[in-house]
């Protein structure tokens, strides 16, 4: 049973990679496309916008897996500025504040940016294609 356990290791890595991304490119469609609608629109150029066209660009990518260390380290970074900024000054406690979601995203996302993007990821399609034009 273990010895199945880690050999699937490497597809967990990219269907966490893939949901994590795919659930913050959907907070980006929110803020930046309107999809789907919302009452709370973030003015243009705002903290929220800019932090909406990160979630939009850098989720896709980390969706797809294409540059998924540099895009989750960003991402990570991003997600614990949320929490200090949005989360925090609201009281001590995550789940007091809100701030739970972020949280796990910036830890999910420091661990992508150790851990990569896994085998189902365009990164390591790129790797393959290189190695085999070598």
């Amino acid at each position: 049973m273990q010895k199945t356990i880690s050999n699937l290791q490497p597809c967990f890595l990219s269907l966490l990679r893939a949901v994590a991304g795919l659930v913050l490119f959907s907070y980006g469609t929110q803020k930046i496309l309107l999809f789907p609608a919302t009452d709370r629109v973030p003015p243009a150029w705002s903290l929220s916008w800019t932090a909406g066209l990160l979630e939009l660009v850098l989720g896709f990518c980390v969706l797809i897996g294409f540059k998924t260390r540099p895009a989750a380290f960003v991402l990570s970074g991003l997600m614990a500025f949320a929490y200090f900024i949005g989360h925090f000054p609201r009281g001590f406690f995550p789940a007091q504040n809100g701030g739970v979601a972020a949280i796990l995203f910036c830890f999910v996302f420091l661990y992508l940016f150790a851990a990569g993007g896994g085998p189902m990821s365009v990164d390591a399609a790129m790797k393959n294609r290189r190695a085999a034009a070598a």
